[in-house]
């Protein structure tokens, strides 16, 4: 029987701390074996399985064939409910991604309220070319005077007013536009970006990857929020822009990675860290 390492940095956590540990693996796996858990964690199979237990019980996780596996993952909240949370703070988050935006520029808009409030925001910009997959970037823009707005194709998701899928990846995938601002779904405790279906994952990717600056939003509510699959760190934007305080990890990531952290303060101002 394996036993537990006195050495191993991870042998004397607690159980709550060691079963976030097993929960962010899975999140990065998809799935793992208890003796591979056990190994990593230093502590007994016997220990290990106690925990996926006590975690199975709690609705956390599903154990099926010797391995362990994350539920499926529950869809976001309805885009109508989200839309009336932390407003002001998106509000704000707008407002300073939309001071990084100059005239004449082209971007890609994702889908989200927070990206809609940056659209909200570009409203007065002169000869903007925006390339979204928001039914409710188009709304936000559709007064806007010198905006020219070009939506994606796809499978139209009425519950989060956007477009979804290959048709959607490969309108962005196409494109080199001067920026692109993106949201997520949630951030871990250990700084991975995190999202609730593949799906999601694919098109934020697409979005991203051709653009020449690189714009990340969140608000506050995205710290510590649990989705099932992370896709990356903050360090793949060239500009984090939040209305949250900072977890240290993420705001070392930044400093890593050269990315620009703005942290918007509840005055309204921009307050770069």
């Amino acid at each position: 029987m394996q036993t537990s390492d006195p050495h191993s940095p991870h042998s004397s956590d607690a159980p709550e701390a060691r079963r976030a540990r097993i929960l962010d693996r899975l999140s990065r796996q998809g799935e793992v074996t208890p003796a591979d858990l056990a190994r990593d964690l230093g502590v007994s199979v016997q220990t290990l399985r106690s925990d996926l237990r006590a975690l199975e019980e709690a609705g956390r996780i599903r154990r099926r064939h010797g391995r362990a596996t994350l539920p499926p993952a529950p869809d976001n909240i309805s885009y109508l409910r989200r839309s009336t949370l932390n407003e002001g703070e998106k509000a704000r988050i707008g407002a300073r991604v939309a001071a990084l935006i100059p005239d004449g520029a082209s971007l890609s808009l994702g889908t989200g309220t927070t990206v809609e409030a940056c659209a909200r925001a570009l409203m007065r910009h002169r000869g903007l070319r925006v390339f979204t997959n928001s039914i409710a970037v188009l709304t936000a823009l559709k007064d806007a005077p010198e905006v020219r707005v070009t939506l994606s194709g796809g499978q139209v998701r009425l519950r989060d007013l956007d477009m979804i899928g290959a048709e959607a990846c490969e309108f962005f995938a196409g494109l080199r536009p001067d920026f692109a601002i993106s949201s997520l779904g949630g951030i871990s405790a250990d700084g991975d970006l995190l999202d609730f279906n593949m799906d999601e994952i694919r098109l934020r990717r697409a979005l991203m990857q051709g653009a020449a600056v690189r714009i990340l939003v969140a608000d506050s509510s995205k710290f510590g929020r649990s989705a099932a699959h992370a896709f990356g760190r903050v360090s793949m934007a060239h500009h984090f822009v939040t209305g949250g305080a900072v977890p240290a990890v993420v705001a070392a990531d930044c400093a890593a990675s050269g990315c620009r952290l703005c942290r918007v303060a509840p005055e309204g101002e921009g307050k770069p860290l």
